[in-house]
Formats: C-alpha cells, sequence, structure tokens
C-alpha cells in the first residue's frame, strides 16, 4: 500500500521559514517523481515542487523559485521542501503527491497516482 505522509506544517511569521517532510512508502517501481501541490482557500490547486527519483531534478513553480528548495534522503525515503522567506500569499494545504514515470517539468494536478492527506502552511503578515 503507497502512502504519503506529510509533516512541518504550521504557522511562522511573513520571512520566516519552514520545512515540510513527506515520508513515502510502498512504491514497487523506481521511475516516479515525488513532490508538491498547494491550495490556498478560494484557489485552484499549484504544483509547487517536484523531484525526479532517477535523476534528482527538480522543478519549480515561478512563484517559489529561489525561495523554496526541494531536496530527498532515499535512505530514509522522505522527501522535504525548504521554504525560506515565507509570504502571506504562500499560505495553503500543501500535499505531498507522486506522479509515475519521469518528469520534464511540473505535470497537471490529473497526473498524480497518489496524494497525502495535506498540512497546513499559514504566513502572517
Amino acid at each position: 500500500e503507497v502512502q504519503l505522509v506529510e509533516s512541518g506544517g504550521g504557522l511562522v511569521q511573513a520571512g520566516g521559514s519552514l520545512r515540510l517532510s513527506c515520508a513515502y512508502s510502498g512504491f514497487t517501481f523506481d521511475d516516479y517523481a515525488i513532490g508538491w501541490f498547494r491550495q490556498a482557500p478560494g484557489k485552484e490547486r499549484e504544483g509547487v515542487s517536484l523531484i525526479n527519483f532517477s535523476d534528482g531534478r527538480t522543478y519549480y513553480a515561478d512563484s517559489v523559485k529561489g525561495r523554496f528548495t526541494i531536496s530527498s534522503d532515499n535512505a530514509k525515503k522522505t522527501v522535504y521542501l525548504q521554504m525560506n522567506s515565507l509570504k502571506p500569499e504562500d499560505t495553503a494545504v500543501y500535499y505531498c503527491v507522486q506522479v509515475p514515470g519521469v518528469i520534464a517539468g511540473i505535470p497537471g494536478q490529473d497526473e498524480y497516482d497518489y496524494w497525502g492527506q495535506g498540512t497546513q502552511v499559514t504566513v502572517s503578515s
């Protein structure tokens, strides 16, 4: 059974930092990408960042480039999202997601096989 379990959300002031973690398990294949989507109240889901398991390439939404960093620890089966210089507009529920294959960009939300339960990130001004 595939599981994606997020942690690390919380409340932070603008300009602050948070690190999200996604512990994954149950994958039976080697080519996939894991990363993060987010959904703010009243808005559509937005792809934030993903990393390919096979080649380690990373992809970011323009809105977070230079502020967020995705990384993975394959031994711990955990993907991290380091979020720096947070802004109020980063407030959202952040979901860990998995998509099969090797990606060359952030796929649309309909492409993902698995979603975590989500973790709330709130950035106060």
